[in-house]
């Protein structure tokens, strides 16, 4: 639901869990927060994926998508918190001096096609990019905004509240439902993954919408958390910032965490399974063997010897021993790391992987959007994601994979006094590539002040049918919940105009 077009593009527009919309303004209090990539990662292996080991009409093209993707498998970038479209892939250049900032758009190896001059990476290969500028979700709160894109529904379960997170009371994740839908194949990886942490801020509060809430535990994804602690860094650790400051230390001694490996049964508050390990994903292979000769072991801790025993898994892991060029293409910190590390568990068989380019934080830019967009948030963006569609397209991966960059919400037209943008849910850009989207193209609008959509909008639901679709799961597939309830998997239609 979009406030009229009079109301004030620097408020915020709220739906609550009640279903009342609200303007307001702007929480300020909210974080977020960064940390650093080391190849010695701690893997959560969700026991729901291991276990899988061996709608509504909105926004919708009257076409059926059925049969125009190509994609097997998908990549999402999360850029969660919130990255401004109008600094970056929607710029406003003739809009008045506080929408339009201080970034000037450049040409693009698209005709016609400008962005933001700090993106030089991206304005060479764009051509492979679908533009999508009238993405919207119902909520400028990170919580409720973040449950909806990452559930890929825009209600609220009943019981659902921001305060207590995760619960039973969130719909599941699109990776948990993914997971579900594909319970029955035989394979050696579970077929959801995210990482390197979960969206989180500052103070530690966990998004909404990140685990199975009311599908149950036995489907949660697999959760490979290698983020070392940097609780109050931002960015692309150790290349870490504080908003409102110019000096900011990194404050792990490393990128990633000594691995150990987690076999949960059902997310965060289920973590009672824990085996510590404190090698190299050598060791903790050679620690299962071991401990398999002299016991009997269940199935989720012989499923995980499966995957660590994988030389494609084991290399997934240890990115930050790269070849120098490898790392010097994606960049040696969390965003070009969580990249390459992403790229090599989609290449060593999970179907739907989601890396969170930053905590919740990162690209909350309240204040001083302009200097930590230049500085530190879109060099490190440029480098790892065009360093990640390069290997996508040489390794021909590309053809039969769904590459999406999305945030949950963009930023407000307005400029505020600390020389930042606010939240804003009425409209944003994502990025789409690979497995048959046309590349080279601008799909949809937003008005002269990028403050609401000026065509069709997309919303979470065509969000993941669209994943849904690209991942084989027929159009007829319901979940079920812990309660015996059935629940349509496709709540809208699939973009099919990323294929035309």
């Amino acid at each position: 639901m979009v406030a009229p077009a009079s109301a004030d593009p620097s408020a915020s527009m709220e739906i609550d869990p009640t279903g009342i919309t609200v303007m307001s303004s702007h929480d300020h209090a909210c974080g977020c927060s960064s940390h650093r990539l080391s190849r010695r990662s701690l893997l959560q292996v969700g026991s729901a994926g291991m276990v899988g080991l061996g709608a509504s009409q909105l926004a919708m093209p009257t076409a059926q998508a059925a049969g125009l993707t190509r994609a097997k498998r998908v990549i999402f970038v999360f850029l969660t918190g919130g990255i401004s479209h109008h600094d970056t892939f929607d710029m406003k250049p003739h809009a008045p001096a506080k929408v339009r900032g201080s970034f000037d758009p450049v040409s693009t190896d698209v005709a016609g096609l400008q962005i933001s001059e700090h993106l030089p990476l991206f304005t060479q290969r764009m051509k492979h990019y679908a533009v999508v500028r009238s993405m919207g979700t119902g909520s400028n709160g990170h919580e409720q905004a973040c449950h909806m894109m990452l559930t890929g529904r825009l209600d609220f379960p009943v019981g659902f509240s921001t305060a207590k997170v995760p619960s039973a009371n969130e719909w599941p994740s699109m990776l948990s439902v993914v997971t579900y839908a594909k319970r029955n194949e035989d394979r050696n990886l579970p077929p959801a993954a995210v990482l390197p942490e979960p969206s989180v801020n500052e103070a530690a509060r966990v998004r909404p919408g990140q685990y199975a809430g009311r599908l149950g535990g036995s489907y949660e994804a697999w959760h490979v958390n290698v983020a070392a602690q940097c609780p109050l860094g931002n960015g692309a650790c150790p290349d870490c910032f504080r908003f409102n400051k110019d000096e900011f230390d990194h404050a792990a001694s490393n990128i990633f965490n000594t691995p150990v490996l987690t076999l949960p049964k059902g997310g965060r508050r289920r973590l009672k399974d824990r085996i510590g390990l404190l090698g190299t994903v050598e060791q903790q292979r050679e620690f299962l063997k071991e401990r398999s000769s002299t016991r009997k072991l269940d199935q989720n801790r012989l499923q995980a010897l499966t995957v660590l025993a994988d030389p494609k898994t084991s290399k997934a892991f240890d990115v930050e021993n790269a070849d120098p060029k490898t790392l010097a293409r994606y960049g040696k910190n969390k965003f070009g790391l969580s990249a390459l590390m992403g790229y090599r568990l989609l290449d060593a068989g999970v179907d739907f992987v989601q890396i969170n380019l930053g905590k919740n934080s990162s690209w909350d830019t309240h204040a001083r959007n302009f200097v930590n967009l230049k500085r530190n948030l879109l060099p490190p963006l440029d480098l790892s994601m065009s360093a990640l569609l390069d290997d996508l397209n040489d390794s021909g991966l590309i053809d039969d994979t769904l590459f999406i960059i999305s945030g949950e919400f963009g930023r407000t037209p307005n400029i505020n006094k600390n020389s930042g943008r606010d939240h804003w849910g009425p409209v944003f850009t994502a990025l789409f590539a690979g497995g048959g989207v046309q590349g080279g193209q601008v799909i949809g609008s937003s008005d002269d002040l990028g403050a609401y959509a000026t065509s069709q909008r997309y919303m979470p639901e065509n969000f993941s049918a669209t994943i849904y679709e690209a991942l084989g799961i027929p159009r007829n597939s319901h979940w079920v919940d812990f309660d015996g309830r059935p629940h349509e998997i496709y709540r809208g239609q699939p973009m099919s105009v990323l294929y035309s």
